[in-house]
Formats: C-alpha cells, structure tokens, sequence
C-alpha cells in the first residue's frame, strides 16, 4: 500500500515539474510569432486616375522571428481610393463621344513576403523597420450613368515601413502604429484615362499580436 501510494506521489510529481518545464518553452514557443491587423489610411502620390486620400483600406500580417530580432512572414492588404470627375464631353472615337461625369475608383490588393528587424523584443514599446515585397492586383473602374468601365491589372509591389508594437499590459493583445511608402507597377487605362505605375503613402492603426 504504501509502495503504491509512494509511486503515486512520484509520478504526480512528475507530471508537475514537466508542467512547469513546459509553460515557460511554451510561453517562448508564442513569443516567436507576431501578427498584426490593421485599418490604414492612405495618400496618393501619383495615382492620378484616383488621386483622392481614403481610409478604405486593410492590412494583415504574420510572422515568425528567426532570430532574437529579425522576423519573416506574409501580408495581405488592400485598399480604394476614389475621384469624382465632372461632366465634360469625352471623345471615344473619330466620329463618337461621351458626355457625362464620372466616378472613378482604383482598387490595390498587394500580397507577399514580409521581412521584419524589430528592436527592444522584451520591452513595452517595440519599434521595427519592415520590407513588404510581392504580386499586386489591382483594378481601375470608372462608372457613368447606370454603366461601368473597368481593366483589371498586374504588377510588383514594394513598400518599407516603420513601425511600432506597443504592449501597456502583460498579456496581448497590443496597439500597432505604422507609417509606410509603397510602388507597384501596375499599368491601366479606362477610356481616354491612364495609369503608369502607382505610388501611394499611408499611415497603419491595428491590434497586435
């Protein structure tokens, strides 16, 4: 009796201090990972068919830290900016035009690769510098009347950022602040309007992982 209720306690003993053991790498097993999701506002640069600042956008990211430091994962974002062009007579062709104001609309879904060097890892404030590279599709529509024009494109996306994750509590979730630049080579014409490229500005609020 006694020899079952002495090998009871050791196994329970055990199970204890392997439980204790395993929280902590657990813990550190998390610590690797980051995500961040985020509503952006973004500013033209030389989106011209397009031109106007719009907070229709979204960002997500994830990743895994490498290193102490140094992180690499994937994104998905995407944004709509929009301008409105007043009436005027558009000509289509030698012997056609078009009179009518119209609503233009470009539409950037950029995803990919994410590089991420962060600094101060175990600290409340987190800043990082950031590469984002990939495929970007994009779609350029102007509608007029009760009818829509539109050509949907392809190109390759860069954009650095900097940024921070700040965590005030002990647990996460965080608060995540961005700023960032990004090209994509995309190229499109609706009617007798174009775009060569497209270049845009913007600022990242979110929630941290």
């Amino acid at each position: 009796m006694k020899t079952k209720k002495h090998t009871s306690f050791k196994v329970l003993a055990i199970v204890v201090l392997a439980t204790m053991f395993a929280l902590p790498s657990r813990a550190q097993t998390s610590d690797m990972f980051y995500s961040n999701i985020d509503w952006q506002f973004n500013f033209p640069i030389s989106n011209s068919f397009a031109d106007k600042a719009s907070g229709w956008g979204m960002n997500f990211e994830g990743g895994y830290y490498l290193t102490e430091n140094l992180a690499i994962g994937g994104f998905l974002t995407y944004h709509s900016n929009h301008k409105y062009i007043p009436r005027q007579t558009i000509p289509l062709s030698d012997n056609s035009s078009l009179n009518t104001d119209q609503q233009h609309t470009l539409f950037q879904m950029p995803f990919g690769v994410a590089g991420r060097y962060t600094f101060n890892r175990e600290g409340m404030f987190q800043p990082y510098v950031s590469l984002k590279v990939g495929p970007q599709y994009a779609k350029l529509r102007t509608t007029f009347n009760a009818f829509e024009n539109t050509d949907n494109t392809w190109g390759f996306y860069v954009s650095p950022e900097v940024g921070m994750n700040i965590f005030p509590w002990v647990y996460r979730p965080g608060i995540h602040v961005a700023a960032y630049y990004s090209y994509a080579t995309n190229k499109g014409s609706v009617l007798t309007y174009g775009q060569d490229g497209m270049s845009n500005f913007g600022l990242r609020l979110g929630i941290a992982f």
